[in-house]
């Protein structure tokens, strides 16, 4: 019995960074099915600042193990065990939880952002052993409910997120995507949901005193908003229009595309130009490979709207609302994205670089002042951009060609720029 006791108080088996890398080599060789492989169990061991930044850890169990300050940035850890593990002020940032088990887990001061957290079980739960009179024993005993909060997921993607009974009082979720998530009786005071994309997602009976929903998309949303302030509420998209509808543009969309792409084939001659300047388009879905090239849409609402591969040359779209749009394979050459929200849209292999006009004349591409935070520029063309002032944090310039690109006054926290080509002006 005195020897069950002291190795019930024994302190948790501390592991060094070569030991770790040895059982994560292993770990990598089981899931590729090579020789000597074995799947990595890291149950209970102290790893505290230990890195497993870029590894595959997928289906590793991580039940009870003190991660404190440990670095999983860009690690991918999906359907990883992570149940009651001491996360506290974890580097997880870029990295792959999807399907990952954090019952319980500890996550204070913890940084995810831009984390690829879908369908992540966060519920509440305690790591316990039955003790000889059937007693349960908390495995952390000095892990208390303050420890869940204050954890920064800007960014990060928690669709179909399980999150009923979290504590996460003062956690960040700005930007962040929680579609169809559930967070049922979890306290959220103080926390930020400015820009979260809420759509579809159950919050009902949540402790939401002080809470920040500025900008939040709450379409469909299981929500009591009664007690939030008008304040925290500014600038929310619900299901009520903001700006004119599209029945209000006279024609089916369909027509007015055809008309405007023979306006632009006929230099002017015949069609007519689109301005659908202050209408609320979220709805539609026909932008996608279509010719939209010197179209207006000044303070237009284009959230989660999918432009894949559309001509958009010259487009205007100052000020417009294009939070999580999918520009990918895009030709947006010479564009004008003044002062507009693009927080997390997906520009990735775009074309962006100037449109040339007859040899020598030129107009350049334009996000002065735009928001860009969590933007994905990867493998884009960029050649002289303008960025100027605008927030591009957390944004994300892998791979992307960046000569002559102006950031004069933009704010680049976080921003990656792995091996991106030509050096930027700042």
């Amino acid at each position: 019995m005195a020897d069950s006791a002291k190795e019930e108080n024994a302190p948790p088996k501390r592991l060094t960074q070569a030991l770790l890398d040895a059982m994560i080599e292993k770990h990598e060789h089981f899931i590729t099915g090579r020789k000597g492989g074995l799947r990595a169990n890291f149950a209970s061991l102290d790893l505290t600042g230990l890195s497993f930044a870029g590894r595959n850890l997928s289906d590793a169990n991580f039940t009870g193990a003190i991660l404190t300050e440990a670095n999983f940035r860009d690690a991918n850890l999906e359907r990883a065990t992570l149940f009651c593990a001491d996360l506290r002020f974890a580097i997880m940032n870029g990295a792959n939880l999807t399907g990952a088990d954090l019952r319980g887990a500890s996550l204070r001061g913890a940084t995810l952002i831009g984390a690829n957290m879908a369908k992540v079980d966060l519920r509440e739960g305690s790591l316990a052993n039955a003790g000889g009179e059937g007693d349960l024993k908390k495995a952390h005993g000095n892990l208390t409910s303050k420890d869940v909060g204050g954890a920064n997921l800007s960014g990060a993607n928690l669709s179909q997120a399980k999150l009923s009974g979290a504590v996460a009082i003062g956690s960040n979720f700005s930007d962040a995507t929680l579609k169809n998530a559930r967070i049922k009786n979890a306290s959220l005071k103080d926390s930020n949901f400015s820009g979260t994309n809420l759509e579809s997602a159950d919050m009902s009976d949540c402790d939401l005193e002080n809470v920040n929903l500025r900008g939040a998309v709450l379409l469909n949303t299981s929500i009591n908003l009664s007690g939030v302030k008008a304040e925290n509420l500014e600038g929310a998209l619900t299901a009520m229009p903001v700006g004119k509808l599209i029945q209000e543009l006279g024609l089916p969309i369909e027509d007015l595309l055809r008309s405007h792409k023979l306006w632009v084939d006929s230099n002017g001659k015949s069609g007519m130009r689109l301005d659908v300047s202050g209408y609320d388009l979220r709805n539609v879905t026909q932008f996608s490979r279509t010719c939209l090239s010197m179209m207006r849409a000044a303070g237009t609402v284009f959230f989660g709207i999918s432009f894949v591969k559309t001509q958009m040359q010259a487009v205007e779209m100052p000020d417009a609302d294009l939070r999580q749009a999918d520009f990918s394979n895009a030709d947006l050459r010479g564009g004008q994205f003044i002062n507009a929200r693009l927080t997390s849209a997906n520009m990735q292999n775009a074309q962006l670089q100037p449109l040339v006009f007859d040899g020598s004349r030129k107009l350049n591409t334009n996000f002065t002042g735009a928001v860009l935070r969590h933007a994905n520029f990867s493998n884009a063309v960029l050649t002289d951009v303008n960025f100027k002032n605008a927030d591009l944090s957390d944004s994300n310039f892998t791979g992307a060609q960046m000569d002559g690109v102006d950031f004069s006054g933009a704010v680049l926290t976080g921003a990656r720029f792995e091996k991106a080509h030509g050096i930027p002006k700042k």
